[in-house]
Parts: structure tokens; sequence; C-alpha cells
């Protein structure tokens, strides 16, 4: 090739590199779509709950939508405080999530003066089911009805002993208990599944907890449920009633279960993560919902917010009769 073509094409090359855009590796990365990396989620409760396998079995389906590694980060205790706080609003980053029920953080306001977060740092992305929630006692215990426990514990003031599940679920009992002129004493429990344990043997009269996890003591002629707190009834337990059917609907709380994000997380991006949450919920993943003791109950970002205010307003009116103010 004569000497002068490589000089035409070297000057065009030169020319090419000088009017060429400069890349910025950062703003480049800052252009993909959502995630731009690893995903992280952290879950309020321990390895082998229902909240941790049904966020499991999603980040696995998420991650190969996604394209990046979906890791779930369990940090339970503490009633959920340091998870909300130290590992998800401190954060700030829309790539660190929360897997967590919503009863396990509505009722912070009112039970804690010091919050380690604010009510408005978490954003709701997606509704992902509804935990089953009831009122189990001894099967020894001679009640066969709410009403029956109630007259119970009427007759007894003070004899017979309680615990919840959720902060949200003790809160709406304990106001209960308080509007109905009830005594009885609370047990705490930083495992529920002693609750469940101390029910069976009847150190313990009345637990309002996860049917996953009163489930065994069930099953084994144990424990007796009375009541669910959900909206409706389980249709795994068709003949259990709500606790509105048996005349009590202050204690209705569904025990919603989901993602959120941080609050500057932007709107479009919380469409696109309940979208594929949506997409990954296939049979699979509902049917060991199920069987976890969780109804499979999508919903959007603004369904599922809608719902936690409307919990949030419940919590107040029982907060109002505990004569509670919230902190925040």
């Amino acid at each position: 090739m004569p000497l002068f073509h490589f000089r035409v094409i070297g000057a065009a090359f030169t020319l090419l590199i000088a009017i060429a855009p400069i890349v910025d590796p950062a703003a480049a990365q800052s252009a993909r779509t959502w995630p731009q990396r690893s995903v992280k989620v952290i879950v309020t409760l321990g390895p082998g709950s229902g909240v941790d396998i049904g966020a499991r079995l999603l980040a696995d389906r998420l991650s190969v939508r996604w394209g990046e590694p979906v890791v779930i980060e369990n940090r339970p205790g503490g009633d959920g405080l340091v998870a909300i706080g130290a590992f998800v609003a401190a954060a700030n980053d829309d790539h660190v999530l929360l897997a967590a029920p919503s009863g396990s953080f509505t009722a912070h306001p009112f039970l804690y003066k010091n919050l380690p977060y604010k009510p408005g740092d978490l954003a709701p992305i997606a509704r992902i089911s509804n935990t089953i929630v009831a009122a189990a006692v001894p099967a020894s215990l001679a009640v066969g009805s709410f009403a029956d426990l109630v007259a119970l514990v009427r007759a007894q003031p003070g004899r017979l002993n309680w615990a919840g599940t959720t902060a949200s679920n003790e809160f709406l009992f304990a106001a209960f208990l308080k509007s109905a002129g009830l005594d009885m004493s609370k047990v705490p429990f930083r495992n529920l599944v002693e609750a469940a344990n101390d029910l069976a043997t009847g150190r313990l009269e009345v637990n309002v907890t996860a049917f996953a996890i009163a489930r065994p003591q069930l099953e084994a002629g144990k424990i007796k449920l009375l009541a669910v707190t959900n909206t409706a009834r389980a249709s795994i337990l068709p003949d259990l009633p709500t606790v509105a059917e048996a005349g009590y609907p202050e204690l209705t709380l569904d025990g919603l279960v989901g993602f959120f994000g941080p609050a500057n997380m932007a709107e479009k991006v919380r469409e696109v993560i309940a979208a594929d949450v949506r997409a990954a919920m296939d049979a699979i993943v509902e049917h060991r919902l199920n069987l976890t003791g969780q109804v499979p109950h999508f919903g959007g970002p603004a369904q599922f917010a809608a719902e936690i205010e409307q919990q949030r307003a419940r919590l107040a009116v029982a907060a109002k009769a505990l004569g509670i103010a919230p902190s925040q």
C-alpha cells in the first residue's frame, strides 16, 4: 500500500479519537437499568422462618431475571430495630432491600421513644403474602372459642398469661385487654418457638402467633386454635373463624409480608422490582409459601403502602386506648 494511504488512514483514526466522546466509567454504569450490581436483602427474621424461605425462593428467581446476585442476610432479634435502622435505613442504598412482615415495625413509633430510623425511611415495594396469625391455647384449656377465652380471663383475673408474635399483634392484644377490662400477664419470649412449646405444656395460656410456628404443636394435638387475626379466613384453615367473625374486630391485623426499599428509591425502580417479583411468584413459590403458613397475596407499591397505612391507623387507635403517644 502506498505511503500516502497509510497517512490518510492514520489521520482519519486520529480525527475519530479526537471527536469521540470521553466515556466516564461511572456515568456509563449509572446509565444502566437497575440493578447495576448485586442486591442485598435484609430479613428481620431468622433462617427457616416463613419470611426467610419466601425471600430466598424469590431471590433465586430474581437473580436470574436481573443478571446480578441477590444475597439474603438474616438480621433477627431486637424487634427488627437493628435490621431496619442499621442495615437498611442507614445504608440508604437502593441495592439494599428489606424483607419483613409490616407488623414487625408498624408499632415501633408507639413502643420506643428513640427509634434508630424514621417510619418514612422505608418505601413499600411489593407485598408478597399474608402470614396466617392465630390465637392459640393449650389443648387442655377448657375453652372452645375466643368468647369462651374472654369469659375465662374475666372469671380468673390475673391468673392467665399470654405472649404475642410481632410487636403490632402484641400491641393490639394489649389494647384489647385494657379496653375489655381483662387482666392477663404478658410473658416476653426472644424465641417464638419457645412460646409455642410453653403453650403446648400449659405454662402459657394464650399465644397470638404465626400458624407456621404453632403448626407442629397443633398437629401433635397439644394446642388448639380459636381464631385468625387475618381479615379473611385462611384456605388451609377453612373452619377457623376470623377474630372479626368471632366478635372481636379490634384484633384484626393482616400479617403483610413484602419487600421495602429506602425512601429515596425512585418510583420507577420500585415499579420495576414489583413487576419482577410478580413474575417470579410462580406456582412453586406459591406452594412453598402455603406450606410455611402464608397466603400468597401480591400487591404493588401503591397497594402495599395503602394497607400499611391502614395498619398504622388501627395501631393508632390501640395506642390511644393504651394512653401512648407516638414517639415520632
